[in-house]
């Protein structure tokens, strides 16, 4: 008899990009900024590292929440912070869902959704999506209705496209939550400040954050929710006493203090975007339109593991994909390449390598 509860024996484990050990790479699988954060966060830290680690931090994070919350114009109870969204997602799981409870989220999309949903003894379903990555509205709307808690990733990965805000609001779980998880918001042509969250269902909004995306800090584990305060009361019940340690917390708020610094390194990474999204096409790559700092492409060899595989002999790692099932999205191949967005020296790199390989994958097909 296994030790494992049967909900883990049965679970095939979220697994994270690829971290290369070693110098020489050029890193496009995670999403990472290339760029470095604030010089306000580099000192923040250093501070606290001096004088505070001594110390239990604040369980509450109360300083981060009401600078937080004037950025989303909301009072300091609407927020929550955690290690990490995918922590918030955990804490969302664990306040809503009952085992033998649904959860729904679209597909392809971000598959820990899935996995949470597994950990929790629940079951979950796909939003369907049209072969543009369109929701069908029609279809949706019965699926999302029945849910406990609908994940709505925007912009969405891998696709890096955005759903409309008034259709996501018509596709509601009738008695659930919905949770829109904007890790990529800031990269958005119009980025959102909360603004779900005051209309007649706001009260049933969660909107999910992360500091690992535009604030250029992957490594500090940092993210939080905005929530009624009943919800955000709710999901502070089941919570790590101190789940945010001192210098994630000084890193962030600093970063949230340094707005301009974020938006600089935000709209570089944009403009190297479309340069990139240029250079694909030209090689055969057709790339869906990003609101994120990654883009998804297609080859029409199809070839997308051998490429993958190709640039890693050039030390360039990016991401391969498959979505089983995802006929109706991706066609017959259901596989395809989600490329980071880096420095424009990293992309340049990238787009050398694959002026060699293409010509070659002729040969393949």
């Amino acid at each position: 008899m296994s030790l494992f509860r049967k909900s883990v024996e049965c679970l095939s484990a979220y697994v994270p990009g690829e971290q290369p050990q070693g110098g020489g790479w050029v890193k496009l699988n995670t999403n990472e900024n290339p760029y470095p954060p604030s010089p306000k966060v580099v000192e923040a830290i250093k501070k606290a590292a001096e004088h505070n680690l001594q110390m239990y931090p604040d369980p509450l994070v109360t300083k981060f929440r009401e600078i937080a919350g004037e950025l989303f114009h909301v009072d300091k109870d609407w927020i929550i912070p955690g290690n990490g969204s995918d922590e918030i997602l955990t804490l969302i799981m664990r306040t809503f869902v009952d085992p033998g409870d649904y959860i729904v989220f679209p597909y392809p999309s971000y598959v820990l959704y899935g996995t949470l949903a597994e950990i929790q003894g629940a079951d979950f379903e796909y939003l369907p999506l049209r072969h543009d990555w369109s929701l069908d509205l029609e279809k949706c709307r019965p699926v999302a209705s029945a849910s406990k808690v609908l994940f709505v990733p925007n912009p969405n990965s891998p696709s890096g496209h955005c759903w409309n805000m008034d259709d996501l609001m018509t596709i509601r779980p009738a008695d659930g939550v919905m949770v829109l998880d904007e890790a990529y918001g800031d990269f958005c042509s119009i980025p959102h400040r909360g603004e779900l969250l005051h209309g007649n269902y706001g009260n049933r909004v969660i909107i999910t954050r992360t500091f690992s995306k535009s604030y250029s800090l992957a490594g500090i584990r940092f993210g939080f929710a905005i929530a009624h305060p009943d919800i955000i009361a709710g999901m502070r019940k089941v919570k790590d006493s101190y789940n945010c340690d001192t210098l994630a917390i000084t890193a962030a708020i600093a970063a949230l203090e340094d707005q301009e610094w974020m938006k600089q390194n935000v709209n570089k990474i944009k403009e190297t975007r479309e340069y990139v999204v240029q250079q694909l096409a030209e090689l055969g790559f057709h790339v869906i339109p990003s609101e994120a700092n990654f883009v998804w492409a297609t080859h029409m060899t199809g070839l997308h593991r051998e490429i993958f595989d190709d640039l890693k002999d050039y030390k360039i790692l990016i991401r391969y994909m498959t979505f089983p099932g995802a006929e109706q999205v991706l066609g017959d191949q259901r596989d395809g390449l989600r490329i980071t967005i880096g420095t424009e020296e990293q992309m340049d790199k990238l787009i050398s390598a694959l002026e060699e390989i293409v010509p070659q994958l002729k040969s393949k097909v």
